[in-house]
């Protein structure tokens, strides 16, 4: 009986240590990212919810990203990316603590709702579409039957949306020679506002005008700007709200 107790403190201190070397420690104290709302919204800022990470939950139990982010959206934690000597990103649930401003609570469940309405509808087909670009060409699901779609969703008032015109630009000229990938833009402002505008500011991917209400309506839509990556069945492989998960989920689509 000696021997067995022995055993079990020993094997929980080893699966307690592996556990600390395998994910390593929160990147920021916990305790003082939340003394104030600007201190945890700068830091929040680095947390991408829509990418592939491992989840842990306030245990330091390994959870599915579903799970991870049910919890973040219907309960009281922040979540934390912990250290790691490769690439892969860790999150782990920590507890909001009750002096907290309310604010970050409030801001963690929006986020992680549409984060995780996003990750609800990858897997699925992407709805039915036939659209034509500002250049009159047609775009539908059977024109891109085969191919990668790249999807960004924005409108001419979203300074996000246009602040990454640079960084997409760059992601087109990446994969230019790539005849299976297409990048397509559903816009919801006119023709006419269009045209204006990218004048000024180009984007190079092919741009789809009056996507209002199909941006609200069939996609519904909270956020802006969101990414889409249709693998070549037509199935929705990726949704996403920023530059950089995009980049790092597409690399792993077409490789």
């Amino acid at each position: 009986m000696k021997k067995l107790i022995v055993f079990i403190v020993f094997f929980l201190i080893f699966t307690s240590s592996f556990s600390q070397i395998k994910f390593g420690n929160p990147e920021v104290d916990p305790v003082q990212i939340q003394k104030t709302y600007e201190s945890w919204s700068v830091y929040n800022k680095k947390i991408m919810l829509s990418r592939d990470f491992t989840a842990l939950d306030n245990t330091s139990k390994e959870i599915t990203k579903e799970a991870f982010l049910t919890a973040l959206a219907n309960g009281n934690f922040i979540p934390i990316r912990l250290k790691s000597q490769d690439l892969d990103y860790s999150y782990k649930l920590f507890k909001i603590l009750p002096k907290s401003d309310t604010s970050i609570k409030a801001t963690i469940n929006q986020e992680a709702f549409d984060a995780l309405k996003n990750f609800e509808m990858e897997g699925k087909p992407f709805p039915q579409f036939s659209f034509k670009d500002l250049e009159g060409n047609e775009v539908s699901n059977e024109t891109m039957k085969g191919k990668i779609i790249v999807i960004k969703c924005w409108y001419i008032h979203c300074a996000a949306c246009i602040k990454e015109f640079p960084a997409v630009n760059a992601l087109v000229a990446k994969y230019k020679d790539r005849k299976d990938i297409v990048f397509v833009s559903l816009a919801e402002d006119t023709p006419e506002q269009l045209k204006t505008f990218l004048t000024r500011k180009p984007l190079s991917y092919s741009v789809i005008p009056n996507m209002k209400e199909y941006m609200n309506n069939t996609l519904q839509l909270n956020a802006f700007p969101t990414h889409f990556i249709l693998n070549k069945e037509g199935k929705i492989a990726k949704v996403l709200n920023n530059y950089e998960s995009l980049e790092v989920a597409l690399e792993k689509e077409v490789f």
